[in-house]
């Protein structure tokens, strides 16, 4: 008896997805609950567990297919991997004799099995009449060692012996001669959903960025000098973005407007803080988002964004956690970039871009000084959001970290 597997519930309006790609192969033994394919939305991608413990049967759709919620992608078989991953209720007599009956397609091998084939399923005989492969030539993986669908597909696949005749020049690359090559891959969900609202945001906002820089000196002192006893009180590491978005926090109250949006021909002004924060998956940056940040210590920031690193290269992060945020933080630091112009994460007014830290010379009290220094850039809606509120939140953000203690007594 099989399982039927369908398209989960993907989230509010989300009422499709694209299957990224099969985690199993037909025959292979499966566990409940463990995935068995991954999809891929417009936010995040997400794996889709087996129902039953089982073995992998029939896919019903490819990788790279548009699937809706709800619609059918593959079957569970009852039994061990040793058994099979096909239907074993087919009457293989009634196959034979319709093999026998229905006249081959001009071109096309014979329907017929062997070695330790029996029959063929109405898939694999449509299989092999599209690829032209003999089905005597493939090792079956179904029950009894039948040829599946999968058998067709993959022999027919494989690459001819190096005995065949050359290809013709038509198939060959139009660029080999050179040893030029190009590979076309279709974008994922994500990355297509990225792009469109992407320039949606510049299409719409009037952007512009301004840049200061910050002296690290201090936070970085207060991190060496607390990390061990951070860590081992909250069990999580002490990093600097924990400081960035407490700072952000305390900045956004003193400007409200770089933290509220506008929606037709209103501002909406909020007195709660959601910050998105930019973190790397599998796939791409994903954008989770810190609920009631003004209410968070700078352990409970940490906790939440270690939290959400780990669930995203999981593929665990869930559709709700990425909706939303009112103030964005992406730190291109991590990665080595020295300055950046970030784009604005609609319907969000503002977005605060940290960079890599390096050693740079300052003039302090007359002397050239060596100092860590870190590039800070706010890209902002200037529909909303003047230069002047602009650089006075830069400021707030850049006095807060030069100074930590500020953090503590609420300046």
């Amino acid at each position: 008896m099989a399982t039927e597997v369908t398209v989960p519930t993907l989230g509010e309006s989300i009422t499709e997805a694209t299957l990224g790609q099969w985690l199993k192969k037909p025959g292979e033994a499966v566990k409940a609950d463990e995935p068995i394919a991954s999809l891929e939305t417009d936010k995040v991608a997400v794996d889709v567990p087996s129902p039953v413990d089982g073995v992998m049967g029939e896919q019903a759709v490819a990788e790279g297919d548009t699937v809706l919620v709800g619609a059918l992608i593959a079957l569970i078989e009852a039994g061990s991997a040793s058994t099979s991953a096909t239907p074993a209720a087919e009457d293989k007599t009634a196959v034979a004799q319709a093999e026998k009956a229905a006249p081959p397609e001009p071109g096309a091998a014979p329907a017929t099995s062997g070695g330790n084939n029996d029959a063929l399923s109405p898939s694999a005989r449509r299989a092999v009449q599209e690829t032209g492969i003999d089905p005597a030539t493939v090792d079956g993986s179904g029950r009894d060692g039948r040829v599946t669908k999968m058998d067709v597909q993959a022999a027919a696949a494989k690459p001819a012996p190096s005995v065949s005749a050359p290809a013709p020049a038509a198939a060959a690359p139009a660029s080999s001669a050179n040893g030029r090559k190009e590979e076309r891959v279709r974008m994922t969900r994500l990355r297509q959903t990225v792009a469109r609202r992407l320039k949606e945001a510049q299409n719409t906002a009037a952007m512009l960025t301004t840049f200061n820089d910050v002296d690290m000196t201090n936070v970085m002192a207060a991190r060496a000098k607390y990390k061990d006893l951070f860590e081992k009180k909250h069990d999580v590491r002490l990093g600097f973005m924990g400081f960035f978005v407490k700072a952000a926090v305390q900045a956004l109250r003193d400007v409200p407007s770089v933290n509220a949006s506008i929606e037709g021909d209103e501002i909406v002004y909020r007195d709660y803080v959601d910050v998105s924060v930019a973190v790397s998956a599998p796939n791409g940056l994903v954008v989770p988002v810190i609920r009631d940040a003004q209410h968070l210590s700078v352990a409970g920031i940490e906790k939440t964004i270690g939290d959400f690193g780990k669930r995203a290269k999981d593929g665990s992060l869930k559709m709700d956690e990425m909706k939303g945020g009112t103030f964005t933080i992406s730190n291109g630091g991590v990665f080595g970039s020295l300055m950046s112009t970030p784009i604005i994460n609609p319907p969000q007014s503002a977005v605060l871009g940290l960079h890599r830290i390096d050693q740079r010379p300052v003039v302090l009290d007359g002397q050239i000084v060596a100092r860590p220094m870190m590039y800070l850039a706010l890209s902002y809606d200037h529909r909303l959001i003047d230069g002047r509120e602009a650089v006075t939140f830069l400021v707030a953000i850049k006095n807060a970290i030069e100074d930590p203690t500020r953090l503590l007594i609420d300046l």
